[in-house]
């Protein structure tokens, strides 16, 4: 009866602390808790602000004495930030305890509950930049996609975009046609965005490659502009022949004839594996973000159609921006992936900080020296590849371009992706962009041109 009564004790004492660990701010930031309709009855919920202070989200007061929610750059923030009626969305949710707690002065905190007024809740103070958000938002225009900029070096989240948007202080009103909308305007592609890779994915092939390839130095494919194998012929982009190349040149050039080549000859299961270690097929890191799990579905039962498809970035896989914006943030910090967030601190309304986030360490995604290597290639994919529009800026990049397919024989609805790190030496940030249905008009790798020349020759 004893061991009975201490072993119930020991679970009850685990599962409290798991609550209070891992469930209790899901549980308290439910629409459904009753606690935080009487909070609001109390509390003039806080604001949201970004890195340098600025503010994207605020409760006014209407002239009739009724509070609403203000924000201040309407669109440009709408994912992140997210809104307040009609439920709640990115940071208005994830923070939602945060901003419907006041931590002002002991004293004023009484005299405001002796003449029953409300007191001011607490400030969330976010990691964006809205610089980089705002050169985002021009530089991807009027297209569909996203834009995921961080620091590799903090796991900070600078940039977080989605488009199409939506005018967060007219949610209420657009609901109607929001929800209906074929584009999808409330989906924050960002994060809930799921697209075949293209050869961005190439970035894992060569890992793979270089792990079970000691001398993969002395790779040498001779590329006739197309591979065939099982009746299956995949041609290179524009059917390009791109003659011998090394594995390196086979990056640069995005050489699909020679992935797919690769791509025949790796062991499935140490793929997956090198996929796995990517976070394919888990559960996201970041701090009050809610990204979908991205999938890599290859087996040892794959044809060789599937095992080409996979290497060059088409078949079955599925990504996310956000997914991409890690595995380029880890591979610019040297393997190590800092884990990311978007909330820097929590202050009160005076400004004293209540809550500070640190950056910390996910973990390493790979050895330092498979880093190196892929920060290699991907340097000779901005001097003299795909991306050599990069080539003489006054900044260094290292990068990969990609092109998803995802309509058969309908070039116009192919996606364009960027993914690469600036200041390659000591990177500062990391960029994934995605262009929807490009039609060859707008390319990835030239909205993160615009984006990043902003950032620094405008500073």
């Amino acid at each position: 009866m004893t061991y009975a009564f201490v072993a119930l004790f020991l679970v009850l004492m685990v599962y409290i602390g798991y609550f209070n660990i891992v469930e209790s701010k899901d549980i308290i930031n439910s629409p459904y808790n009753p606690r935080l309709d009487s909070m609001a009855d109390r509390v003039v919920r806080g604001s949201i602000l970004d890195k340098d202070g600025n503010v994207l989200a605020s409760t006014e007061t209407a002239e009739d004495g009724s509070e609403y929610r203000s924000y201040p750059y309407g669109s440009l923030y709408a994912h992140v930030v997210g809104y307040s009626s009609q439920g709640k969305s990115g940071l208005e949710s994830t923070e939602n305890f945060e901003l419907l707690t006041s931590n002002a002065f002991f004293l004023e905190k009484l005299s405001n509950e002796f003449r029953d007024e409300k007191n001011i809740g607490d400030n969330v103070v976010t990691t964006l930049d809205t610089s980089l958000q705002q050169a985002s938002y021009n530089a991807l225009g009027d297209n569909k996609g996203a834009v995921v900029i961080l620091e590799p070096t903090t796991g900070k989240i600078l940039t977080m975009l989605s488009k199409p948007d939506f005018d967060p202080n007219t949610v209420e009103q657009d609901w109607d046609a929001l929800n209906s909308d074929p584009d999808s305007s409330l989906l924050n592609r960002a994060i809930q965005g799921q697209y075949a890779p293209g050869s961005t994915f190439k970035i894992v092939t060569a890992l793979e490659y270089i792990r079970e390839h000691a001398d993969y130095d002395s790779y040498v494919y001779t590329c006739n502009g197309s591979i065939t194998s099982d009746g299956v012929t995949i041609p290179c982009a524009g059917g390009q022949v791109h003659g011998t190349v090394s594995l390196a040149d086979s990056f640069a050039y995005s050489c699909n004839s020679s992935f797919c080549n690769i791509g025949l000859s790796l062991d499935i299961s140490g793929y997956r594996d090198t996929a796995g270690d990517l976070l394919f097929n888990k559960a996201l890191p970041g701090n009050d973000i809610s990204p979908v799990k991205s999938s890599f579905s290859l087996d040892g039962n794959a044809s060789s159609s599937e095992r080409m498809m996979t290497a060059m970035g088409q078949g079955e896989t599925q990504v996310s921006p956000y997914h991409m914006a890690l595995i380029t943030s880890a591979i610019a910090n040297g393997g190590n992936l800092m884990r990311p967030y978007l909330v820097e601190q929590v202050t009160n309304y005076t400004g004293s900080i209540v809550r500070e986030v640190s950056p910390d360490s996910y973990g390493s995604l790979m050895t330092s020296q498979e880093a190196a290597q892929l920060k290699s290639y991907m340097q000779n994919v901005t001097d003299y590849g795909t991306g050599s529009v990069f080539s003489g800026a006054g900044y260094s990049v290292a990068g990969k371009t990609g092109t998803a397919e995802y309509a058969d024989g309908d070039s116009s609805k192919n996606h364009s992706w960027f993914v690469g790190f600036t200041d390659v030496d000591n990177p500062s940030l990391a960029i994934c962009v995605i262009v929807e249905q490009s039609d060859g008009g707008t390319r990835a790798v030239d909205v993160a041109k615009e984006i990043l020349d902003s950032y620094y020759y405008n500073q």
